[in-house]
């Protein structure tokens, strides 16, 4: 059975030199891992416009998308995800927690405390590496 391909982007939200981590809810898919908040691509966006839309959607703030970090792709047991991530400013509200367990702003050297969902640890590497 060909495993289900799912197309997803992620928002590297980087305010005074800290960036925004969110871990995921307990009870879903990942539970409790953290990851840098985002969604699906739906029918018709660009990879930049989903990003945009998800943060205002799950974090209830506007950002503005910029450079490209790294596409990866990772096989979960659900699915083959493709995750691209993009660096971020935060341009207008502050991020609520609406669907995740808990987020935090942490240093890049930080980054590493965190257990990661793992389609998201090539981009934690490429921006401790920064």
């Amino acid at each position: 059975m060909l495993k289900k391909q799912i197309n997803v982007v992620g928002a590297v939200i980087v305010r005074n030199d800290e960036i925004f981590c969110a871990q995921r809810g307990l009870g879903g898919s990942l539970g409790g891992m953290w990851e840098f908040p985002g969604g699906k691509i739906e029918s018709g966006e660009t990879p930049r416009q989903a990003l945009e839309r998800e943060i205002q959607e799950e974090l209830l703030c506007t950002v503005t998308v910029a450079d490209e970090v790294v596409t990866t792709t990772y096989e979960y047991d659900f699915g083959i995800v493709t995750l691209t991530t993009f660096y971020c400013e935060l341009v207008d509200g502050e991020p609520q927690l609406t669907e995740h367990e808990a987020t935090k702003w942490l240093k890049r050297g930080e980054l590493g405390a965190l257990e990661w969902a793992p389609a998201d640890i090539p981009a934690v590497e490429i921006i401790q590496a920064a």
